[in-house]
């Protein structure tokens, strides 16, 4: 596979280099390898979530849709519902990730989830054949999502109700650089995030490894957050100390992650 002697061929010439720094790289390859690389990105997230069925005499690939009841069959989706909604109450005022796949929505559904702007219409149809024309597929929830870095269901034209943008490598994401900054495209979701994390009191992070490189999201972190008293880190080995450093005025926790 092509891209994978691309990252070999950098590998050697870059002993000790990151993927991060490899994929920094691939932004200033001629314009195939380049898409390329950015088609594999995504289409790793979307994999998990692709099949095969025979349907109007061909076999056709199907993404797997918001709303749609395959979903549970995922031992992935399911889990992530259960962490999810365990949060799932008043006192939640949103959530944020640096992620591109499509888990939140999986977990939470249409109708508990918005992108910062509730009733908004998403692109495509809904779960099941013609439900698109006969009721336009809106998220309704009252837990505004900021995926700050895109998602494999955007693109410049809006917000879609599968993850097909990741097939074909053109999804409105902030490739996973060294440095990754804001870009002008996701203004709004950034904004949507200061607003989820200026009321907090509390912030519970999931998996998010406070590295310095992160720059950008770690002053958004730090500055949308003034009153901040208790955060509580889950993860696997928890970096308490970078937490403490950003917020030396909360209260840092930890917990492994739910088995």
């Amino acid at each position: 596979m092509l891209v994978r002697a691309l990252k070999q061929q950098w590998d050697d010439e870059h002993p000790g280099g990151s993927s991060e720094q490899f994929i920094a790289a691939a932004l200033t390859f001629e314009t195939r390898k380049r898409e390329l690389v950015l088609w594999y990105i995504t289409r790793r997230l979307s994999d998990p979530f692709i099949w095969k069925e025979f349907h109007a005499q061909r076999w056709r690939r199907h993404v797997l849709m918001i709303d749609e009841n395959r979903r549970y069959e995922i031992a992935g989706v399911v889990r992530a519902q259960k962490f999810l909604q365990s949060f799932c109450n008043p006192s939640l005022s949103g959530i944020v990730t640096p992620n591109y796949d499509m888990l939140p929505e999986y977990s939470l559904g249409t109708n508990g989830f918005n992108y910062g702007l509730r009733n908004q219409q998403l692109i495509g149809r809904g779960a099941y054949p013609m439900s698109h024309w006969k009721n336009p597929v809106r998220v309704t929830g009252s837990v505004a999502l900021a995926k700050i870095h895109g998602s494999i269901s955007w693109d410049t034209a809006g917000c879609y109700t599968d993850g097909r943008r990741g097939l074909t490598g053109r999804a409105l994401i902030v490739a996973p650089t060294p440095e990754k900054v804001c870009s002008e495209s996701l203004r709004h979701t950034w904004e949507v995030a200061e607003r989820i994390l200026r009321p907090a009191i509390e912030l519970v992070v999931f998996g998010f490894a406070f590295n310095p490189y992160d720059q950008a999201v770690l002053d958004l972190l730090r500055d949308s957050t003034p009153n901040l008293k208790s955060v509580h880190l889950i993860d696997i080995h928890p970096p308490v100390d970078r937490a403490e450093a950003l917020w030396p005025h909360a209260r840092v926790t930890s917990s492994q992650p739910p088995l």
